[in-house]
């Protein structure tokens, strides 16, 4: 285990298991997934955001400052929390729409998991995930990606529907199409009072200006805001259910927004994400959680929230113990997340990545080699080489390692929080370099990573980077699920 001591989580499985045999009922569990953004939320601190749905969960729960995802991208990052495995364990290392699956040895997933143990399941929303056959969900709804926002209020229609059917403990992923792209100003009125462009300013961490780009995201904005109001319907029907008071809420998004130094990245922009528990009567209202965690921890709480015993295969662990005692762990001081693909081809660069407590250490596998990654960006933001020449050497700099990556990136996240200058050849930080090189090193052999071998990352290479074509891809059988696992020990 990477992240806990064991002793908080065996502590708090007797308490629930003596729960579970008194006259208290499990806890329902709601999960609700948002798309494509970071903390752009007011409780996370942002000005411009306007969330007062989400921000009265986080007074009423725990906000996690510092939570993370496995990897930066819609499917891999689903796949990491439904299966609390990181995608190099898991196999999902790429889009679904591109044929990149699970493992064949399909890891048990939360809706199965649940299910076995008594929990009615239930989806609304895309799941994203190969094969879906792994995810045997009781009920299923709108189970395509909706970015043509239709029927936005079916979401909570259907949840409500749900979860009055039956008195049995539910679990209930609901995932919403905001805010992924195209970011639109407004849907069916919502949001209400939209932001315009004077409204806002840009992500430092973009180091970049354009008009075209300040506008788009000014609507990207408006699509988070959008999101808090769907969540407010939700969070009605639980309410008008009579369940809210036994029922876990976790609300978490699957990665950062798409736009420059972020989605497709292990840049903060892209990895680290707003992170919501709230359960009524279990867990003390308006906390803040500093410590590092990871989505891969969400499966092992909802083990534990169900009573089920802790999985030691897993790499992650319950986020509830902390929770309860409302005190960071300070064993858990790295959270490691990772890159491989998005579309095959065009979005190919592997990457592992690990954070401390101030430092994060980034590893390129493929250095010096041009990024497909970069130019993909350059085509969603066509004014970017025209920011890029009014930037500040350093940006320019930064922008330029991701189109030539460097075989490590280290960054000081206190002093330099938005990631621009990199310090892995600076003799100063030649200590912290080499201590976080063995961590990284030490959880990739931990974890079993396939890319360890020099020969598998070449295979996998060659396989990634020969398919350019997103049909060709979902007809083809993708030969990585075999080979990543052959030597692998369980």
């Amino acid at each position: 285990m990477f992240h806990k001591t064991a002793i908080a989580t065996v502590f708090l499985f007797g308490l629930i298991c003596a729960q579970a045999s008194s006259d208290l009922p499990r806890p329902n569990i709601l999960l609700i997934i948002s798309e494509d953004h970071g903390p752009e939320l007011g409780c996370y601190g942002d000005p411009y955001a306007v969330t007062p749905v989400l921000d009265r969960m986080a007074a009423q729960g725990v906000r996690y400052e510092r939570a993370y995802v496995a990897q930066a991208g819609c499917s891999p990052s689903r796949a990491s929390i439904m299966t609390g495995l990181y995608t190099h364990q898991n196999g999902q290392v790429g889009l679904a729409t591109w044929g990149f699956r699970l493992r064949h040895d399909v890891p048990a997933t939360v809706p199965k998991i649940l299910q076995e143990a008594g929990y009615r399941t239930g989806n609304i929303g895309k799941i994203h995930v190969n094969p879906e056959s792994a995810f045997p969900y009781d009920m299923r709804k709108i189970p395509s990606g909706n970015f043509a926002r239709r029927n936005l209020e079916d979401y909570a229609r259907y949840a409500g529907e749900f979860m009055t059917e039956s008195n049995q403990p539910f679990f209930l992923c609901v995932n919403y199409p905001e805010a992924h792209v195209p970011w639109e100003r407004q849907v069916n009125g919502l949001p209400e009072q939209p932001l315009n462009a004077k409204d806002m300013q840009l992500p430092s961490y973009f180091g970049v200006h354009t008009p075209e780009l300040h506008e788009s995201f000014a609507n990207h904005y408006n699509s988070v805001m959008r999101l808090d109001s769907l969540i407010g319907d939700l969070l009605a029907q639980l309410e008008v259910s009579g369940k809210a008071e036994n029922t876990l809420i976790v609300f978490v998004s699957d990665h950062g927004p798409d736009s420059l130094r972020g989605k497709r990245s292990c840049y903060e922009g892209g990895v680290r994400v707003p992170l919501i528990i709230k359960w009524p009567g279990k867990l003390a209202p308006n906390q803040t959680v500093n410590t590092l965690v990871s989505t891969v921890d969400l499966l092992p709480t909802f083990r534990l929230a169900a009573g089920l015993a802790p999985d030691s295969d897993l790499p992650g662990s319950s986020l509830l113990p902390e929770c309860l005692t409302a005190a960071a762990d300070p064993s858990r001081d790295h959270v490691f997340f990772e890159y491989h693909t998005h579309a095959a081809a065009p979005n190919y660069g592997p990457q592992r990545a690990v954070r401390g407590n101030r430092y994060k250490l980034i590893k390129n596998l493929r250095p010096n080699v041009p990024s497909p990654g970069y130019t993909f960006t350059l085509g969603k933001v066509p004014s970017l080489p025209e920011g890029l020449a009014r930037a500040p050497e350093h940006v320019k700099a930064s922008y330029a390692r991701i189109a030539h990556p460097p075989a490590y990136e280290l960054y000081d996240l206190k002093n330099d929080p938005d990631e621009f200058y990199n310090l892995a050849n600076d003799p100063a930080h030649a200590d912290i370099k080499q201590g976080l090189r063995q961590v990284l090193h030490d959880w990739r052999v931990a974890t079993e990573d396939p890319l360890l071998s020099a020969e598998v990352l070449e295979r996998f290479t060659r396989e990634v980077t020969g398919i350019t074509d997103r049909v060709d891809a979902r007809n083809r059988e993708w030969d990585y699920v075999r080979y990543f696992y052959e030597n692998r020990s369980n």
